[in-house]
């Protein structure tokens, strides 16, 4: 909902800029033609061109050729659709304006020259001003994203009290336990297994997605002990879900939800949870369904939430993965889509 409230009000902003832009137009120009009706039709057909290929420009020329580098084939559309936009603004004042734009002894030349020039270069200061923008916004989500990192690290530091001592602790336990309690050792095997990736190996920014998985198969198998008999577990992974990396325990928080909110109370219910990954056309596709107690309004309160989930992939992943929720009766469940590409 704030996300369609936003796209409403930038909506609204973008539509109140032209507006402005078209009155002032207006206002300077309109003494230039025979009547108010002309000069009002030459204002809503130069607005309406220089709007069209703005955006044209910012919203598909920079992000796709600009800011991926491909600097001759920019230039190319760039001054292309410069051209192209400038001749039918040409043709539409001469269709709309007859012989009061193109009198007798005109320059057509010096005209579509005059109206490629101006469009160029107003185009060229919207560019300008939209990478302008696009470079702030980046460094406010870099600098988001180092305070983030700072406060998980000291946060980290805080839960890593003596890993040494704890992991020989851990294995003592282990070889207390009689060996023909062969689920205890196992149990207490993968909790350790967890600790150490936990601690050791989710220090950089990225992590095969091999092991985040067998992390995942760990904790499910820890859970399975915990929950009931009447709950049934399914984890689906593809065989092509490998060779690429991913921020590490990214996929946790959704399969930790799914457990949390198992319904508890009705023992004859049977509970459900459906983990899915698979690679498709170079995305992740990673889901987690689970039935749920009906007296749950929303997931996420006084709990581990998404919200802190979603924020954490609109930084890590900006304009690269589509995060859904599902709700239905009896059951919850999210669908999220990484792309794999840079």
């Amino acid at each position: 909902m704030r996300y369609n409230k936003t796209i409403l009000r930038t909506s609204i902003l973008h539509v109140l800029f032209w507006l402005i832009v078209a009155v002032l137009w207006f206002y300077l120009r309109y003494e230039d033609y025979q009547t108010l009706q002309q000069a009002a039709l030459v204002t809503v057909i130069k607005v309406a061109d220089l709007a069209l290929i703005i955006y044209f420009a910012n919203l598909v020329l920079v992000p796709k050729f600009l800011y991926r580098k491909k600097y001759f084939l920019f230039a190319l559309f760039f001054i292309s659709a410069v051209g192209i936009s400038s001749l039918l603004k040409f043709v539409q004042l001469s269709w709309a304006l007859g012989d009061a734009y193109l009198p007798e002894g005109s320059g057509i030349k010096e005209k579509v020259y005059n109206n490629f020039v101006t469009q160029f270069f107003l185009v060229l200061a919207s560019i300008g001003l939209k990478s302008v923008v696009d470079y702030l916004n980046i460094q406010k989500k870099l600098a988001e994203v180092g305070k983030q990192k700072v406060e998980a690290e000291l946060n980290f530091l805080k839960s890593q009290i003596n890993p040494h001592f704890l992991f020989n602790s851990l294995n003592a336990v282990y070889f207390l336990i009689d060996k023909n309690n062969a689920p205890a050792r196992v149990a207490l095997h993968k909790f350790s297994e967890m600790l150490r990736y936990q601690l050791y190996e989710c220090n950089g920014d990225k992590i095969p997605i091999e092991k985040e998985i067998a992390y995942l198969k760990d904790y499910v198998a820890l859970q399975q002990l915990r929950v009931s008999n009447n709950t049934d577990i399914q984890f689906d992974c593809g065989l092509d879900v490998n060779n690429f990396s991913i921020e590490p325990l990214l996929l946790i928080p959704f399969v930790e939800n799914s457990f949390k909110h198992l319904s508890h109370f009705d023992k004859d219910k049977q509970n459900e949870v459906r983990i899915a990954i698979s690679r498709n056309n170079g995305s992740l596709q990673f889901s987690v369904y689970n039935t749920r107690e009906h007296s749950i309004k929303r997931i996420g309160q006084g709990g581990i939430g998404l919200d802190n989930v979603k924020k954490r992939l609109n930084l890590i992943y900006p304009g690269k993965h589509h995060f859904s929720i599902t709700e239905k009766k009896g059951w919850f469940g999210v669908d999220l889509t990484l792309s794999l590409y840079n």
